[in-house]
């Protein structure tokens, strides 16, 4: 018998705690909800990026997890940027566990003019103090944005994939079964 024949099981028989995984759903649905076109800036120096300011994603971890800190991983100086590494831990509202996710970010050391990627004789006063936290904001970011599109996730990218699909779907198994047969992505 054919894969694609088979008709998948409900999503209401996979959860052993069915109010939870609503829960968790909803959560999801948040998550992924568009952002507010007001919160969406051009970036400055790189034509075509549009991102989150910081102190947007910093207040949505705050609203959304009350509970959230980060911890540095890894900082190092690559080429002439700084490059953060970091884990961001939010305190789950569902069940009050610790989730995480990493992030990276580097930020460029601001050199004088026309010096080379490893002229380290040409920094600026106040190079590394500049680029360390903005790689810093950068990696929270970067960590925030894989919660969800509200935080950022895709923004610029070309291909989006919706979200929309899991509004109900614990109540719409034949919308879900749709969702999985062959050329519906």
């Amino acid at each position: 018998m054919k894969m694609e024949n088979k008709k998948l099981p409900a999503l209401n028989d996979l959860y052993q705690d069915q109010e939870l995984a609503i829960k968790n759903n909803d959560l999801n649905i948040l998550l992924n909800h568009v952002p507010d076109p007001k919160w969406i800036k051009e970036h400055p120096f790189i034509k075509n990026l549009k991102y989150i300011p910081i102190e947007r994603v910093e207040w949505l971890l705050t609203t959304i997890f009350t509970r959230w800190w980060v911890e540095i991983l890894d900082s190092k100086i690559i080429g002439n940027s700084v490059m953060i590494t970091l884990r961001l831990f939010v305190l789950d509202p569902i069940e009050g566990v610790i989730m995480h996710n990493d992030g990276i970010g580097a930020s460029p050391l601001q050199t004088d003019s026309g010096a080379g990627a490893i002229e380290f004789n040409k920094l600026k006063s106040g190079a590394v103090m500049m680029a360390a936290p903005a790689a810093e904001s950068y990696a929270l970011k970067d960590a925030a944005e894989k919660f969800g599109k509200l935080f950022g996730k895709d923004i610029s990218r070309k291909g989006q994939v919706s979200y929309e699909n899991l509004e109900g779907k614990f109540q719409k198994e034949e919308k879900y079964n749709e969702m999985f047969k062959p050329d519906n992505n």
